[in-house]
């Protein structure tokens, strides 16, 4: 009995939580799509500084 008492209250405890984060997932989602976009283009931009920079080493015929 006392174990049922204790999920009711856990159920009336964190329901609310539980919807909170229901509706706000779609708004953090949102959010960190920007963030993505400025991750990957950051990765691309650093990647070509890496190939402009390593392009001497690869034309005199470095095998590293």
């Amino acid at each position: 009995m006392i174990k049922l008492i204790l999920w009711l209250i856990l159920f009336i405890l964190c329901w609310p939580l539980a919807l909170v984060a229901l509706f706000l997932w779609p708004v953090v989602w949102l959010v960190s799509i920007p963030l993505t976009i400025i991750g990957i283009s950051m990765a691309a931009v650093l990647a070509l500084i890496k190939a402009m920079l390593f392009l001497p080493a690869r034309v005199l015929g470095y095998r590293g």
